[in-house]
């Protein structure tokens, strides 16, 4: 895979991929980055990795174990290995990076 991925690459990525909620775009060690675009509902469960979102475009709310963030382009937000999370109430045009990194079980603080 490649060092640098644009915005446009990944899209493309995913078009040609037949548009499937996420693909992988990098991956370095334990760390793997991900353009995720749900479409209707977002069905993800926890995953064994700690994760951070940038989010590309698009609104949403994120769900984070029950705390509810309004979320717009720019935004940074983490989540720790295991804990539950989705996107909800999102626009059609919301679209994140997702970088999954470190130990499985998250690291300690």
């Amino acid at each position: 895979m490649d060092a640098n991925i644009s915005l446009l690459q990944a899209q493309a990525k995913i078009q040609k991929e037949g548009n499937p909620p996420f693909t992988v775009l990098l991956r370095h060690g334990s760390m793997r980055t991900e353009y995720f675009a749900p479409s209707e509902v977002d069905t993800q469960t926890p995953h064994p990795q700690d994760e951070v979102y940038v989010v590309i475009s698009g609104e949403a709310v994120f769900n984070r174990a029950g705390e509810m963030i309004q979320c717009h382009p720019g935004d940074l937000l983490f989540v720790p290995a295991g804990m539950p999370h989705f996107f909800e109430v999102f626009s059609a045009d919301f679209a994140t990076w997702a970088i999954l990194y470190g130990p499985i079980g998250g690291e300690s603080a």
